[in-house]
């Protein structure tokens, strides 16, 4: 074969691969696709990657998806099947020639033809699979043999899987529905299936990319590389020595045979400078043929160190692994680029000495990087899109670059979604974003027979391998809520066949997901449930080493991580309803998005709030089924964000319905923001109390498409209310006051996630609404300045006060003031040595807003072009949730995070807002001379 002739490819950007010239690798991106429908007599092009919605949107066979109750009217795509097909013109055929097909992601039965003779069927969309055609290439008798995928109706086999004779079963309710059923029968996205905050549209396609991979005898092609780097004596789920020197492990996958005699040698390149940092033949060489593994023991003290964002740089480094032939000739070269980093979630027992010290007896449950326990301050992550094939690097680096703007450094990338890409770690290890990730299996129980187990360990073999090299993975759990919700309501509903459903758990998700990520990576923990109370023992000698708590609890102890949902926002802010635990990893309430987000997907005259279109756009509550009428359902989501705004806040009624629709919005934003600060500067006290909490995770980080839902960042990329507020309360350094509803009692923290002790000083007081700096005689009130030192990763009470007996002692009118705390702290941030100044203000208000005695604060904003900032003033009273805004006309052209948003600005107080530019058509020059400014007083006008 003429190498000249060969068309030459690169994998990835993680992933380079060089090899023999005689490779011929064919990019199926870059060939000629259709997409046909015979019965529905539909023939448009195609494309890989894609998705079936997303062509026939390109051709115009169909609206935006997105558009009105477009998930209800297009459900006859789901319920349909679809064939892909392509012509090759130019496959060599010789016999020295194999020939390969390879698919990183079919969505998700497919049958694949060739020459319309039949290659293979698939049933897993996270799998990746490859087929040898050269036999079935040879026997075509067409110079342009095609290629066929035909995708089945996933809903359709789902319910027919369901229903075969013999069939899985599970009590009633505890399969959670939400509008396709059966989703738990299938390896697909189980969101695609419909959940309370997105669509179902449930998709098919060849989703990731594919490739025809041509190979002489002896040629081989890497389709996936394990590398994992652990301190020597390192076990999962266990604090390793960070004194210890580094093993890398590296494990290839090829399509074709390592031929006997083959060796490993491995470069690692620092990023930074370019300088080669070591290199050699790797030890220790097993050769399985389609697996070749080797290691190397590395010196300790070598490599910089990846850290998360806040606490240290990301340093990364590019490691090259050769697999040489027994003349030494080389086979492949494949580099990835990784970081060296420690990365465990420790659940093991508290030690006397921590008891001594004030922590609770139990179980630990939070992380630690490179040794060093830290506060996990992040979101949950949802899926981008309901079509992967449109979500780009750029989107992804836009959503990770908000994250690390608003102060997070953990992601919690939900289950029931799909595997983060490649792109989306590598992303995240170069901002400091830990990815905590999870197998897709979430709020049902799963059957255990064994075509299923060996489906879904294949599924999690190939996963782990995939990511195992990036330093922002964090964790690997085996689903979402399965413990929680799934076991808990089998115990609490079906006491009598707790025990078998419980064994079925554990036979999939401890059994047979355990050691997937066990027998590939000594550098990861791995938990089976997102929320669980850990483990009651880890053995190592032991075949499955971990042994689940569950609810086996010592009164008095504390274990594992919560989560907490109420919709009763009578008790939104009673602290006493909060849950107790080491780790908080979902809680929230939802609110609606912008109206620039709403004019993106639903007509003018459909823009009020209890319009049909949005009502029925809101899947909270789900409709548990196929009707497309959930009026009843989604009515009560709609109804508990109305009752909230009116419970605590002055609600809008403006003649205009337009401004008035954009101000319910917006309110709506204001309550849930509120929510989560609650909860979040309780959790992050926590650090101080016997509960050593160190981890606040909220639900959730970005929209899947524009509804009202639990999103801080709407589908467009925009901030809502929540991620400005959850960007301040996540500084390292806050005062946080904390009210009890049940005893009047208001305690004021200052709390630091530093690594060193902290120092300040606190300003507490009480000022009116107008502005007045309010007095008290020092026997009834505890405000004034404040001297302190917190601790290490830690939280000091710097004040308490009885604000039942201010109140009842004519000292102070509830609905005249306001708390207001200011705080100033020096220290050192994490792996750095210079001292750092810290400020931060937070307040309270003794009664809430909706019957507070608000006054016009007489804001305005100019924009000063010297210094590109917005200055805001206050120059009447004080302005509460005070919002930087874009004229409503800009607002759909160009997208602005501002450095500070929904602040409290004191009377006369002057505040200057920088801003970023998230996205900007260009078609509304000069917005900045536009901007507006206004806070909850602006609800009171008409």
């Amino acid at each position: 074969m003429d190498a000249r002739n060969m068309q030459r490819f690169a994998l990835l950007a993680t992933l380079a691969v060089s090899a023999a010239d005689a490779m011929n690798v064919v990019d199926l991106s870059d060939v000629t696709w259709t997409l046909k429908n015979d019965r529905r007599n539909i023939s448009v092009p195609g494309n890989v990657p894609s998705h079936v919605h997303l062509d026939l949107y390109a051709s115009q066979v169909i609206e935006d998806p997105y558009y009105g109750l477009n998930d209800f009217n297009l459900r006859w795509i789901a319920n349909s099947s679809w064939n892909y097909t392509t012509q090759f013109t130019s496959l060599p055929a010789e016999e020295e020639v194999s020939t390969f097909l390879l698919f990183n992601g079919l969505d998700t039965f497919a049958d694949v033809r060739l020459c319309s003779q039949p290659v293979a069927s698939t049933d897993n969309q996270f799998r990746q699979y490859f087929f040898n055609i050269t036999e079935l290439l040879s026997g075509c008798e067409t110079s342009s043999p095609e290629l066929l995928v035909e995708f089945g109706s996933a809903t359709k086999i789902a319910e027919e899987i369901a229903n075969q004779p013999g069939q899985e079963t599970w009590p009633w309710g505890i399969e959670g529905l939400f509008e396709f059923p059966d989703r738990q029968f299938i390896r697909k996205e189980q969101s695609d299936f419909g959940w309370d905050w997105g669509p179902a549209f449930a998709p098919a396609g060849i989703w990731q990319k594919a490739w025809v991979v041509q190979l002489r005898e002896e040629e081989i092609y890497v389709r996936n590389l394990l590398l994992d780097l652990y301190r020597e004596g390192q076990l999962n789920n266990l604090p390793p020595d960070q004194t210890a020197n580094w093993i890398l492990n590296a494990s290839v996958d090829v399509i074709g045979v390592v031929p006997e005699g083959a060796s490993m040698n491995y470069k690692i390149v620092d990023i930074a400078t370019a300088e080669e940092v070591s290199g050699g033949q790797m030890l220790n060489v097993t050769n399985n043929g389609d697996v070749i593994t080797g290691s190397a023991v590395l010196a300790a003290n070598d490599y910089k160190l990846w850290w998360p964002n806040g606490l240290g740089p990301q340093d990364l480094y590019n490691i090259t692994i050769e697999i040489a032939s027994a003349s030494r000739s080389t086979l492949s070269s494949t580099t990835k680029r990784t970081g060296f980093r420690t990365i465990v979630l420790n659940m093991g027992v508290v030690s006397e000495e921590d008891i001594s010290k004030g922590v609770a007896p139990g179980n630990h449950w939070h992380f630690e990087i490179n040794g060093q326990p830290f506060y996990a301050k992040g979101s949950n992550f949802i899926p981008p899109d309901a079509f992967w094939p449109r979500v780009t690097p750029a989107r992804i680096r836009q959503l990770f670059n908000s994250a690390v703007a608003g102060n997070q450094n953990i992601l919690r990338v939900w289950a029931s979604g799909a595997y983060s890409p490649d792109f989306m770690f590598d992303i995240a290890d170069e901002l400091g974003l830990l990815l905590w990730s999870e197998f897709e299996f979430g709020d049902a129980l799963y059957p255990v027979d064994p075509e299923f187990l060996e489906n879904c360990r294949l599924e999690a073999v190939y996963q782990v391998r995939r990511v195992n090299h990036h330093p922002s993975l964090a964790l690997w759990a085996g689903g979402n809520e399965l413990e929680s919700l799934e076991l808990r309501n089998v115990r609490d509903v079906y006491p009598d066949v707790f025990d078998r459903y419980l064994h079925e758990y554990e036979t999939l998700f401890l059994d047979t997901l355990l050691p997937a990520v066990y027998g590939n990576s000594r550098s990861i923990t791995y938990m089976p449930s997102s929320t669980t109370n850990g483990y009651s023992s880890i053995n190592f000698s032991n075949p499955i080493p971990v042994t689940q708590r569950y609810n086996n609890a010592t009164p008095g102890s504390i274990y594992g991580d919560t989560d907490y949902y109420n919709y009763n926002s009578a008790q939104s802010f009673n602290l006493s309803g909060y849950p107790v635990g080491r780790f908080a990893n979902e809680f929230g309430f939802h609110s609606m998005p912008s109206i620039s987000s709403w004019r993106q997907a639903v007509p003018d005259e459909d823009l009020t709030f209890n319009s049909s279109t949005v009502v029925l756009r809101n899947h909270h509550y789900p409709s548990g089924g196929l009707n497309t009428t959930n009026f009843n359902n989604a009515s009560k989501g709609m109804a508990e964000m109305t009752i909230a705004a009116q419970r605590y806040y002055p609600v809008p009624s403006k003649e205009d319905p337009s401004a008035n629709f954009s101000a319910w919005c917006h309110v709506t934003q204001i309550f849930q923001a509120d929510f989560y600060k609650s909860q979040i500067q309780y959790y992050r006290a926590g650090s101080g109390r016997p509960e050593r909490q160190l981890g606040s995770l909220y639900w959730q980080l970005e929209d899947i498409w524009q509804a009202p839902t639990w999103a801080g960042i709407e589908y467009d990329g925009r901030w809502k209310v929540l991620h400005n507020v959850a960007k301040d309360i996540f500084q390292p350094v806050i005062v946080a006051p904390l009210w009890n509803v049940s005893t009047g009692i208001l305690q004021v923290y200052a709390v630091s996630d530093l690594w060193d002790n902290v120092e300040g000083r606190a300003s507490l007081g009480w000022i009116g609404w107008d502005g007045t700096i309010i007095d008290l005689d020092s026997d009834v009130d505890e405000a004034g300045d404040v001297d302190f030192t917190i601790g290490p990763l830690n939280a000091t009470l710097l004040a308490t006060l009885n604000t039942t007996e201010l109140m009842s002692s004519a000292a102070l009118n509830a609905s005249d003031v306001v708390f207001v705390a200011n705080l100033t702290a020096s220290g050192k941030p994490p792996n750095t040595e210079a001292t750092k100044t810290f400020t931060h203000t937070n307040w309270f208000t003794p009664t809430p807003l909706a019957s507070a005695a608000l006054v016009d604060p007489g804001l305005s904003v100019v924009y000063d072009n010297t210094t590109d900032e917005f200055v805001v003033r206050a120059e009447k009273g004080t302005s509460f949730w005070t919002w930087v805004s874009l004229d409503d006309d800009d607002a759909g052209e160009v997208i602005v995070a501002f450095d500070d948003n929904g602040f409290l600005l004191r009377k006369r107080e002057e505040k200057r807002v920088g801003y970023s530019i998230l996205s900007d058509s260009g078609l509304r020059a000069g917005w900045n001379g536009r901007v507006g400014v206004g806070s909850i007083w602006d609800n009171t006008l008409p």
